[in-house]
């Protein structure tokens, strides 16, 4: 293993596994922290996903920090630390206490943090992160229902989540190389920094960001600066050029689509999908009890799978969203969404379904937790930041079968997502 990776998400992890797959490295997701003595997978790269972004500090450290041991008993060479190209977190965490955290662990006392992802239309400049042409706090983000992100200035917000200090590597920098890069980062790491964000608007930058962190122990960010590692491992002779790492078995079946995710990108996948295929909207509010609402779903999509893909949403705009957190409570309303969901997820198993998408994080997460899934082959991409992967045998109530599962985080994909998944299967 050449790379191992720590996610704090389970669509998070699968966004950057398939950049590495991308870029030549054959890559494997394992969910959750593998038990000690688990057999190291036949792979390039490793992503432990993690469903720490949410959990409260201690928890999210305590779950890095034993991923972070499973990979080093593996022999791995570098580490990841990937979080959401949105940067994603709360005042206190989690994003500055993990990275302290594992800083420490790999005696290291610095590391990058650049979550953009030009892709995806997410960029920093001047230390500040756009998605688009539009100010994070500004892009609907500061609605998110479980990290609203009030602030665009990521020197600030990382500030106010570690002990160490903050440097900034700005743009006119990186678009030196990653020479200048390299220098600067020295710089600042000689000056006490503990971090350093790093500017980066188009994939030029991400590979050179990913070229000047060759000898790191351990970077940060989103799944774009992994843009540039794989040609690191293979300048020094450690990987060899694979005409296709992302090969994955047929899986034959009915095809669903569950989609949890409140962000403006999935309720636009969900309006254009109910244009072209049966699609069941649930209404939280109406009826707050997973189970009921599992029971609907199924019941529902009973006489419908076949060659036709389904759609199955719980998704909402924001004031719906704060109706349902203002009834229940900002952390039992996203239980109940994810509850319901898993246990449709887990009924449509049993019923056949053999091809899935999940859209959003924690709806993801609450999925493959429910099916029993461990590991996973990465694929092909749908959109950028979205491949294919499929299950190495899902036990629990997934009873043992193959599944194809694209796990989407609920900003990415074009507004034909859903479709264009399928088609692509075809």
């Amino acid at each position: 293993m050449l790379l191992g990776a720590i996610a704090d998400d389970f669509t998070g992890a699968t966004d950057l596994a398939s950049m590495l797959v991308r870029n030549g490295m054959r890559t494997v997701q394992r969910i959750g922290v593998p038990p000690a003595g688990e057999p190291v997978p036949d792979a390039d790269a490793v992503v432990v996903a993690l469903k720490s972004r949410t959990a409260p500090a201690a928890q999210a450290v305590a779950e890095s920090l034993a991923a972070l041991a499973w990979l080093r008993a593996a022999g791995v060479r570098q580490v990841f630390f990937k979080y959401c190209s949105t940067f994603d977190s709360t005042e206190q965490g989690n994003i500055g206490p993990v990275a302290d955290a594992l800083l420490d662990a790999l005696d290291a006392g610095f590391a990058l943090a650049c979550p953009a992802f030009p892709a995806n239309a997410r960029s920093v400049f001047q230390g500040h992160l756009f998605v688009g042409a539009t100010l994070l706090n500004e892009s609907g983000m500061e609605h998110h229902p479980l990290t609203p992100m009030t602030d665009a200035n990521l020197v600030r917000v990382l500030s106010r989540q570690t002990d160490g200090t903050v440097g900034l590597v700005p743009y006119a920098i990186v678009e030196q190389g990653a020479g200048a890069i390299r220098r600067t980062m020295t710089g600042l790491k000689e000056q006490g920094r503990r971090y350093a964000i790093i500017d980066a608007v188009d994939d030029r930058h991400l590979v050179a960001i990913g070229e000047a962190a060759a000898g790191h122990a351990l970077i940060t960010g989103g799944s774009g600066v992994a843009m540039g590692l794989p040609e690191n491992f293979r300048r020094a002779g450690l990987l060899p050029q694979r005409s296709d790492p992302g090969a994955l078995p047929m899986v034959e079946g009915p095809a669903a689509v569950l989609a949890g995710s409140c962000s403006r990108a999935t309720l636009g996948q969900v309006a254009f999908a109910r244009e072209h295929l049966p699609s069941l909207a649930l209404d939280p509010l109406a009826n707050p009890d997973a189970a009921a609402l599992a029971a609907q779903a199924l019941d529902w999509a009973a006489d419908k799978l076949g060659s036709t893909p389904i759609v199955i949403a719980a998704s909402a705009p924001p004031d719906a969203v704060a109706a349902l957190q203002q009834r229940l409570g900002r952390e039992a309303a996203g239980a109940l969404v994810e509850q319901a969901l898993a246990q449709i997820a887990a009924g449509l198993v049993a019923r056949g379904v053999r091809r899935l998408i999940v859209a959003g994080g924690e709806t993801a997460g609450a999925v493959v937790q429910r099916l029993g899934v461990r590991s996973l082959r990465i694929g092909a991409e749908i959109d950028p930041g979205v491949p294919w992967t499929c299950t190495e045998g899902v036990g629990g109530e997934g009873g043992g079968v193959s599944l194809l599962l694209a796990l989407k985080s609920g900003n990415f994909g074009a507004r034909d997502f859903f479709l264009k998944a399928f088609e692509v299967l075809e």
